[in-house]
C-alpha cells in the first residue's frame, strides 16, 4: 500500500535503538532493539492484517455442538468410573487403598454418630450417610480423594430445619411421642422424614444444577467468604453442643439471633449443670487434645496410620458407662436405641419441600461448594482433573438415594479426605472398603453404643472444630490483603454468628458480588512518562527515569468504561489532566456573553492527549457517547485527542455504534502509545513548517 490510499498514515520509516538501560545508579549494555515499520492507525493497521471479526451462526454453533457428541464418550464423562477402574493398578494400588478405607471407616464411626446427633436425627443415620450415599459417588463421582458423608456445618444446618418443622420425637426405644409444637389435625412429622425431605430438596436442586450446566456457581463463594462463614458456623455448633457438654435440659434456639440466646439459656442453667456429664466432657477434651497437640504430630512421623482416638473415646465411654451405670446413678444421657440391619425406605413429605426451600438453597450452595474446594486441592496437589458439573450430577444422585434411606445431605469432610489421602488412598476404591466395614457395624455391631454418652459425642464435635474456629485469626490477615476481602470476611462471619446461618451466607454473597462490582466499575488512572531513549511509557509516579512528552498527557485506564463509572472515569480523566474540558467551555460561554473575549488555546500547555486502552475490559454504547463528547469539547479547545491500546471487541463496540447510529465517532485510534506520540510529533512538525512557509511569504 502506498501513501495516497493511507492518507492518515505517516509512511516514514523509524529506527528505535536501545543500548543502554540504568538499574541501581549504574549502566549496562543490553541487545539492541531495531524496529522498523510504519507508523500505524487502527483502521490501517486491520487493512493490512486483513482484520476480520469472528462470525458464527447458531445453526453453524448447533452443527458443531452435535458433531462433538459421541456416546461411547458420553457414557464415559458420565460414570467416570468406567473410565479409571480398567487402569486401576491393583498391584501396586489395592492395599493402599484398603488401609485407607480401614482407617476412614473407624473415622465415621465416632463422626457420624456425633454429627448424626448435631442434624436431629438418630446416630445411626450418620452410619447410614457413610454407606449408601458413598456407594453412589463412587460410581459417579470425579474426584479421588474426598471422603463423602457427615460434614458438621451441613449437619447443622439441616438440624435447624429438623427443629423447626419436627413435631414427633422417636424415642430411644423407637417409638414415636408428639412433641410441644405438635397441634391438633396437623400433619405428623417426624425429625427423620424432615431430614430427609431436606435431602431430596438439595439432591434435586444440584441435579437442576448439573442440567443447566451451573458448575461454576461455586465461584460465587470465594475462599475468603467460605472462611468466615464456616468459622462463624463452627461457633453455632460449638453452642449447639454446650447442652450435652454441660448435661443441661434447655431447648433449641431458633430464628435469628439464636447464637446471642443460646449462650444466655445456658448462662441461666448453668447452676444446674450435671456435674458427672461435665467431668466426662472435661476428661474427653483433654485426651482428644493432648492426642492432636502431642500424640498425633508425634505418632504422625513414626507410622503412617494414625491413632483413632476418636473410637477410642467412643469405646471407653461406652464401656465405662455400661459397667458403672453412670446413666441411670448420675442421670448422664446416652445414645439410647440403635437399631440393626438396614432402614426402611422413607418416603419425603413433598409438600413440606415449598416452605423449607430457602433451606434447601443455602446447604446445596455450602455443600457443593466445601466438596469442590476439597475436590479441587487435591486435584492440583496429585495432577489430575475435576469435573464441576460432573459432582453435581454425583452428589446429586448420592443425595437422591440418600433420602431414602434417612440420610441428611452428604458432604466432602476435611479431615476424613485428608486422612484418606495422607495414608495412601489412591482411589475411590478406599471409600468402598469403608462402606463394606460400616455395613458390619450397620448389621451387628451398631447396639453395642447404645451407653455411649453424648457428652463424649459432643466433646468429639468440640474439638474437630478446633481448625474452623481459629480461622476467626484470618481476618487480619484478609483485611491486610485486601480491604475488600477483608470486608466481605467480616460482614459474613458477623452476620451469620449474630443473625442467623441462612441471612450470612446471603450477606456474605451480597457484599462479594458489591465488592466485585464496585472494584469493576471504579477504574483507576495513571499519567505515563517516555523512558528516554525508548519506546516504553511507565507510570511516572513509580517509575522515577521516565519523563513526560512535552505538551501530550498520557494517561493509562483501567477498569471498563460503561453507563455506571462514566462519572468516575470523567472525575479521573479531569484530575489527571488538571483540567475540566467542559467547566473551560462553560467559562467561555459566560464571558463571551458579557463581552469578553478569551483564547482557551493559548492558555492551554496541553495540545494533545493519548488515552491508553490496553487494560480497558469494558465498553458499552454509553461508554462510546462519553467518549464521543470529550473529544468534541477537546476539539472545541485545539486539543486532539488519541486514544490507543484498544482491544478487538473494544474496537468493534466503536465501529458497531457508529453503524446502527448512523454516526461517525472520527477517533484517532492507534496500536501503541508510541505510534500516536510520533504521530502527534510529526503532525506538529508539519504545521511548524506550514505556519514558517505562511509566515515568509
Amino acid at each position: 500500500m502506498n501513501g495516497e490510499s493511507r492518507p492518515l498514515m505517516l509512511t516514514k520509516t523509524f529506527y528505535y535503538k536501545t543500548s543502554n538501560f540504568y538499574s541501581n545508579g549504574g549502566s549496562y549494555n543490553s541487545p539492541e532493539l531495531h524496529v522498523e515499520r510504519p507508523i500505524y492507525q487502527i483502521q490501517d493497521l486491520h487493512k493490512d492484517t486483513l482484520y476480520e471479526k469472528p462470525y458464527s451462526t447458531v445453526k453453524t454453533k448447533a452443527a458443531s455442538y452435535c458433531n462433538s457428541i459421541h456416546p461411547a464418550q458420553c457414557l464415559l464423562d458420565r460414570i467416570p468410573l468406567l473410565r479409571w477402574l480398567p487402569e486401576y493398578s491393583w498391584k501396586k494400588s489395592f492395599l493402599s487403598d484398603i488401609i485407607s478405607g480401614i482407617t476412614v471407616a473407624i473415622m465415621h464411626i465416632p463422626q457420624g454418630m456425633a454429627y448424626g446427633l448435631l442434624g436431629g436425627v438418630p446416630p445411626i443415620s450418620g452410619i447410614y450417610m457413610a454407606f449408601f450415599p458413598v456407594l453412589v459417588y463412587f460410581l459417579f463421582g470425579t474426584s479421588r480423594h474426598v471422603s463423602m458423608g457427615t460434614f458438621a456445618i451441613v449437619c447443622l444446618m439441616t438440624g435447624k430445619v429438623v427443629s423447626e418443622h419436627a413435631n414427633v420425637e422417636i424415642m430411644p426405644n423407637g417409638t414415636e411421642k408428639l412433641m410441644d409444637s405438635y397441634t391438633e389435625g396437623s400433619l405428623k412429622l417426624t425429625n427423620v422424614e424432615v431430614a430427609v425431605t431436606v435431602t431430596f430438596g438439595v439432591a434435586a436442586l444440584q441435579l437442576v444444577m448439573f442440567a443447566l450446566r451451573l458448575g461454576a456457581v461455586s465461584s460465587l463463594l470465594s475462599n475468603n467468604l467460605v472462611s468466615g462463614f464456616t468459622c462463624a458456623s463452627a461457633f453455632h455448633v460449638a453452642s449447639s453442643q454446650l447442652k450435652d457438654l454441660l448435661g443441661l435440659a434447655i431447648g433449641k434456639r431458633r430464628g435469628n439471633f439464636s447464637f446471642i440466646y443460646t449462650l444466655y439459656d445456658v448462662g441461666l442453667a448453668l447452676p444446674k449443670a450435671n456435674s458427672t456429664a461435665v467431668m466426662v466432657s472435661l476428661i474427653s477434651c483433654v485426651i482428644l487434645m493432648l492426642n492432636n497437640e502431642l500424640f498425633k504430630p508425634w505418632l504422625g512421623k513414626r507410622f503412617k496410620m494414625p491413632f483413632p482416638i476418636e473410637l477410642v473415646a467412643v469405646a471407653l465411654g461406652t464401656g465405662i458407662t455400661y459397667f458403672s451405670g453412670i446413666d441411670r446413678t448420675h442421670n448422664v444421657t446416652t445414645v439410647g436405641y440403635i437399631p440393626t440391619g438396614l432402614p426402611e425406605p422413607v418416603i419425603p413429605i413433598f409438600n413440606l419441600l415449598p416452605e423449607i426451600w430457602v433451606d434447601v438453597v443455602v446447604i446445596t450452595m455450602v455443600s457443593y461448594t466445601i466438596t469442590m474446594s476439597m475436590a479441587l486441592i487435591f486435584a492440583r496437589k496429585l495432577l489430575y482433573e475435576v469435573d464441576s458439573n460432573q459432582e453435581l450430577l454425583a452428589l446429586g444422585l448420592s443425595n437422591s438415594v440418600g433420602s431414602f434411606f434417612s440420610c441428611l445431605p452428604v458432604t466432602a469432610s476435611l479431615s476424613r479426605s485428608m486422612i484418606q489421602q495422607s495414608v495412601g488412598g489412591v482411589t475411590q476404591l478406599a471409600s468402598v472398603i469403608s462402606s463394606i466395614l460400616l455395613l458390619i457395624v450397620l448389621l451387628w455391631v451398631g447396639p453395642v453404643f447404645q451407653t455411649l454418652p453424648r457428652c463424649v459425642l459432643a466433646s468429639i464435635i468440640v474439638i474437630a472444630l478446633k481448625g474452623m474456629l481459629l480461622q476467626i485469626k484470618d481476618l487480619p490477615r484478609h483485611w491486610h490483603l485486601s480491604r475488600w476481602d477483608g470486608l466481605v470476611w467480616g460482614i459474613t462471619f458477623f452476620v451469620t454468628l449474630f443473625v442467623q446461618i441462612s441471612i450470612g451466607l446471603a450477606a456474605g454473597v451480597a457484599a462479594s458480588l458489591v465488592s466485585v462490582a464496585a472494584q469493576g466499575l471504579t477504574p483507576r488512572a495513571s499519567i505515563l512518562g517516555r523512558l528516554a531513549g525508548t519506546d516504553l511509557y511507565l507510570d511516572l509516579k513509580r517509575h522515577k527515569a521516565a519523563e513526560e512528552v512535552p505538551g501530550l498527557k498520557i494517561i493509562h485506564f483501567v477498569g471498563g468504561l460503561s453507563f455506571a463509572s462514566r462519572d468516575s472515569f470523567k472525575e479521573l480523566f479531569v484530575q489527571k489532566v488538571g483540567f475540566d474540558p467542559t467547566a473551560i467551555l462553560r467559562k467561555i460561554v459566560k464571558l463571551r456573553e458579557r463581552g469578553i473575549q478569551m483564547d482557551a488555546e493559548e492558555q492551554m500547555i496541553t495540545k494533545g492527549i493519548i488515552i491508553d486502552f490496553c487494560s480497558l475490559t469494558f465498553l458499552d454504547p454509553s461508554g462510546v457517547s462519553f467518549l464521543r463528547q470529550l473529544q468534541s469539547e477537546l476539539d472545541s479547545l485545539n486539543i486532539t485527542l488519541y486514544i490507543t491500546g484498544c482491544s478487538g471487541r473494544v474496537y468493534e463496540v466503536i465501529t458497531n455504534c457508529d453503524r446502527w447510529e448512523k454516526k461517525d465517532s472520527n477517533f484517532l485510534i492507534f496500536p501503541t502509545v508510541h505510534d500516536a506520540v510520533l504521530y502527534n510529533q510529526s503532525n506538529g512538525l508539519i504545521k511548524d513548517i506550514v505556519a514558517f512557509g505562511e509566515k515568509n511569504k
